[in-house]
């Protein structure tokens, strides 16, 4: 919508005499605004994107392409330029006044191009599409993507959408057994290594606990997390009749993942926190 102002002059003799200002609007023909289906983000996530084109005209309007720049920007300390999201092959729609219509023309790489795109008079235009967060995604706490859609064909339009990273730790376990051979009143060895790639910590107040049932059963065993011994009550319980045995809530903490960038690529790495609990006794 653009505002015009207007005034008129009189002039008689030597005198001259202004007339009241006019005011007008007047309402482009087509508008456009991108929204985003998804919240927030994570390592490879995908991220749905809603561009909707709506035509105020009396006259369909044809040959409208919409770019994606696919959220290109440049990190921080760093002079590579780095797209963050990948278009997901196959995921467009295309829906003219909310019905279904042919798929249009996509060319996807740095940039997301859909073509061939008619907005019906009186009426709107809308697309529908998937992008992925790739290697160059940020993953940091406080971190976000934003990408523009701009129509090309028409008068100039674009608009952006803003997407934050999510915010949380992400867990994963595994066990590991040595040796995995062993006599009848051998000693053997569980290690435990709890993994963080998520952007927040794990602190006592969210009361992780680590459980098992020892079979066969443990005697005389000894505990130790991150190399350091972890005392029975206060660190974990255990049972010898029934070889169940319980880290305190609390006790294990798993920091955040830290994230690295190559300089020369602007590739991502995770580097993911941990926490590693060993259990050893004799069967």
């Amino acid at each position: 919508m653009a505002t015009f102002f207007n005034q008129a002059t009189l002039n008689f003799g030597s005198n001259s005499l202004n007339s009241n200002i006019t005011v007008g609007e007047i309402e482009a023909g087509l508008s456009m605004t991108k929204t985003s289906a998804s919240a927030d983000y994570g390592n490879g996530d995908g991220i749905t994107y809603i561009v909707s084109i709506v035509n105020s005209g009396a006259a369909d309007v044809t040959g409208v392409a919409v770019t994606d720049n696919l959220g290109t920007y440049t990190p921080e300390g760093s002079a590579t330029t780095v797209v963050p999201l990948t278009y997901v092959d196959g995921s467009i729609l295309y829906y003219r006044n909310g019905t279904l219509a042919e798929t249009p023309t996509v060319t996807a790489g740095n940039t997301l191009v859909v073509s061939g795109i008619t907005v019906p008079a009186g009426g709107n235009a809308t697309l529908v599409y998937e992008a992925r967060a790739n290697a160059f995604a940020p993953l940091t706490a406080g971190s976000s993507i934003t990408n523009t859609a701009s129509l090309t064909g028409t008068e100039p339009l674009s608009d952006s959408s803003t997407v934050p990273v999510r915010e949380e730790p992400n867990l994963t376990i595994s066990k590991a057994l040595s040796p995995a051979v062993v006599t009848d009143g051998g000693e053997i060895t569980y290690t435990f290594v709890i993994q963080n790639t998520g952007n927040v910590a794990i602190d006592a107040a969210d009361n992780l606990n680590v459980t098992d049932t020892f079979n066969p059963i443990l005697s005389g065993i000894e505990v130790t997390l991150n190399g350091s011994t972890l005392a029975e009550g206060t660190g974990y319980t255990y049972d010898e009749a029934t070889g169940a045995f319980a880290t305190v809530n609390g006790a294990i903490t798993v920091p955040a993942a830290t994230y690295t960038r190559d300089a020369a690529t602007g590739v991502v790495t995770v580097n993911p926190g941990f926490a590693v609990l060993v259990v050893t006794g004799t069967v």
